[in-house]
């Protein structure tokens, strides 16, 4: 039993750290104490005389490592949130050291021998779907961290994944702190007409955070299109944000990341090479559901095609309303005003029905209790590792308790840009663990007293992360390794997806949205009002959405033979070759802070948020069809979907929820590309 507190049994709910007995100096010294024991552990294994058998080596395997997987949970979940200059260093020292660490495993000859005798033999073995797909998600993990290779090629791939690891890491790291330096100071209150009260007080109160005597501080968000550019009415200070969003990462000096996105993909392209890929794509998609490279890019080009036509019917229809040249720091402020004209109700006051804490416990909490028969209760006395974050203990239909969920809401200089979902703890039968979930966004925290007033935007953000949350809680697995949301990144966001449907859902709204001063319902036009413009995605959205896409296949195409040099240029010629070239509208993310590639989980498969909004498309009419909003169908949705993570193939799983395969044209009617 480790002295070490990050180590040490929680005292706590459900394992819930004990966060204020942890300091940074601990984190390196827990690693170092965790990696050794989980080494002794495989060591053990390995070693082990009796002939392999599933449950002596794979089983043990799942055992194994829990030290580290308990320092791990705490310690990046915190370098996301709530990171320091400490932290940071820590994460730059501890990324090729994990990374030699797991290479060390899947690398031990006497460890791989087992579990290769296991797979050539899985045949006779008799073992249930998730035991065998554990087993054979084992030996590809080994064969793909290159245990198949000679000395050599061993060698080379150790050296590209530790390499790999670092600039990963330093990639995240660089463009939070470019984001923040290039927050934009604006000298006039006058120059932020169009921004909220509440949005003008925040941004004084970063400037005087960040050290200016006077002055409003704009902070950059992490996609390309800001939401303040859709609110501001001064020309000047909507390019301002707008550049200052578009050029991150890319003006020379500290932050610039351009020559780290061309050795990411040099070294990934190299290392498909080594395993007998084509190129980095390719050894992606080998582990997901869609079929090949291929499948996804034409997937891609011809939604775009249909994005464009719609875009280009939405560009001449705003010209001829605005009448005067947009340019790109000006297009989502005069979709914003087309909206608003557009609406048969003005929509302007929506946000006044959307205070957070109303939206989150008698919304999104209450969409939960109705479907799967949740219950929150929050635990004000359970320790949190900030003060802007609470906790909810999590209890099902028979009144169990079954984990813990955690809100970090509010934007802070520490914390990255976007918002995600992590687990603290995994859920596992084997291992008896509960999960402890956190979900976390970049709100604008209000004044003291004020109410956090949503966007529509972000009451979507708010259900859709959640719904990734539901996946982890509601995990009924064995296997810790196949808990939650750990299945194929292109199925990963398709439950976050579904539950989108429910934020505007007429029962899910009646029972959050109230005024936030006078408490009186939201009026049925507005209501009304606010579900047709969120029915159809608009054609900039997806454009916007496609050309990132777009943009990481091709970066992830480029093959051991391609000599790229300009990051720009290759951005430019790739979104043109798809089609995707859009002077006004610019991909989501550029590569130089396109973090879901470049410092995330994402590198080739982000497509698969539109991949997985096939299925999601689908299963909403699935939903509405069926009765909507039910306990009969959110148990149904939970047994085949949600509480089964990778035991099952999430395919199979899906069309045997449907009766059948699934279709695009419910995604093209959602988005608006059918044609007319």
């Amino acid at each position: 039993m480790s002295s070490n507190p990050v180590l040490a049994p929680s005292p706590h709910l459900h394992g819930l750290p004990d966060f204020p007995s942890i300091s940074d100096d601990d984190f390196l010294p827990a690693f170092d104490e965790a990696m050794a024991a989980h080494l002794r552990e495989v060591e053990k294994i390995a070693g082990d005389k009796a002939q392999p058998t599933f449950a002596n080596t794979i089983e043990a395997l799942e055992t194994s490592g829990q030290l580290l997987a308990r320092a791990a949970g705490i310690f990046f979940n915190l370098s996301g949130a709530d990171t320091n200059p400490e932290r940071n260093n820590i994460s730059t020292v501890l990324a090729p050291k994990l990374t030699a660490h797991g290479n060390t495993i899947a690398l031990h000859p006497g460890l791989f021998a087992r579990i290769n005798t296991l797979f050539e033999n899985r045949e006779s073995l008799d073992l249930d779907e998730p035991s065998l797909r554990l087993l054979e998600k084992r030996h590809r993990g080994s064969i793909r961290a290159g245990a198949g290779l000679d000395d050599a090629g061993q060698v080379r791939m150790r050296e590209i994944s530790e390499r790999l690891a670092t600039l990963t890491t330093s990639f995240g790291q660089r463009i939070l702190d470019d984001s923040n330096d290039s927050a934009v100071l604006v000298d006039d209150v006058d120059k932020l007409a169009g921004l909220s009260s509440g949005q003008i007080a925040a941004a004084r109160r970063s400037a005087a955070e960040a050290g200016h005597d006077s002055g409003f501080l704009l902070a950059i968000e992490l996609p390309t299109s800001q939401s303040t550019v859709a609110s501001l009415e001064d020309p000047e200070t909507r390019r301002r944000v707008f550049d200052a969003s578009v050029n991150r990462c890319a003006r020379g000096g500290p932050n610039d990341t351009r020559e780290m996105v061309l050795e990411i993909v040099r070294l990934r392209a190299e290392r498909a090479r080594l395993l007998g890929y084509r190129d980095h794509a390719e050894f992606v998609i080998a582990e997901e559901t869609a079929p090949s490279p291929e499948a996804v890019e034409d997937l891609l080009t011809d939604l775009m095609s249909s994005a464009m036509r719609a875009g280009g019917r939405e560009l001449t229809r705003l010209a001829k309303d605005v009448g005067t040249d947009i340019s790109p720091s000006d297009l989502t402020y005069w979709l914003a005003k087309d909206e608003q004209q557009r609406s048969a109700v003005p929509l302007g006051g929506f946000s006044d029905y959307l205070e957070l804490d109303r939206v989150l416990t008698q919304g999104v909490f209450f969409a939960a209790g109705q479907l799967y028969g949740l219950r929150f209760i929050e635990r004000a006395g359970l320790p949190t590792y900030h003060p802007d974050v609470r906790v909810w203990e999590v209890f099902d239909r028979s009144d169990a308790s079954i984990g813990l969920f955690l809100g970090d809401f509010f934007a802070r200089p520490s914390k990255r840009g976007g918002a995600w979902m992590n687990n603290f703890i995994d859920q596992s039968l084997l291992l008896k663990t509960r999960p402890v979930i956190v979900n976390v966004l970049n709100l604008t925290k209000p004044e003291a007293g004020q109410p956090c007033l949503l966007t529509m935007d972000q009451l979507t953000t708010l259900f859709h992360e959640f719904g990734h949350a539901l996946h982890g809680l509601l995990s009924t697995v064995r296997y810790p390794s196949q808990s939650g949301t750990s299945v194929p990144r292109d199925f990963v966001e398709f439950p976050s997806q579904v539950n989108e449907m429910w934020a505007l859902h007429p029962k899910v709204l009646q029972q959050y949205a109230k005024h936030h001063e006078t408490g009186a319902p939201i009026p049925q036009e507005l209501a009304d009002a606010a579900r047709a413009n969120a029915d159809v995605e608009s054609a900039h959205g997806t454009i916007e959405y496609l050309a990132a896409a777009i943009l990481d296949m091709a970066w992830h195409r480029v093959t051991v033979e391609d000599d790229i040099t300009d990051v720009e240029a290759f951005e430019k010629a790739a979104l043109t070759k798809a089609g995707a070239a859009a002077d006004l509208i610019p991909p989501r993310y550029r590569s130089a802070y396109f973090n879901h590639i470049f410092g995330g989980g994402y590198s080739a498969g982000y497509y698969s948020y539109i991949w997985s909004e096939v299925l999601d498309a689908e299963t909403e009419q699935w939903f509405l069809t069926g009765g909507g909003l039910s306990a009969e169908l959110g148990q149904r949705f939970a047994e085949t979907t949600l509480s089964r993570g990778d035991s099952v193939d999430p395919i199979v799983a899906h069309q045997e929820l449907l009766g059948r395969p699934a279709e695009i044209d419910p995604l093209l009617r959602r988005r608006g590309l059918l044609p007319t």
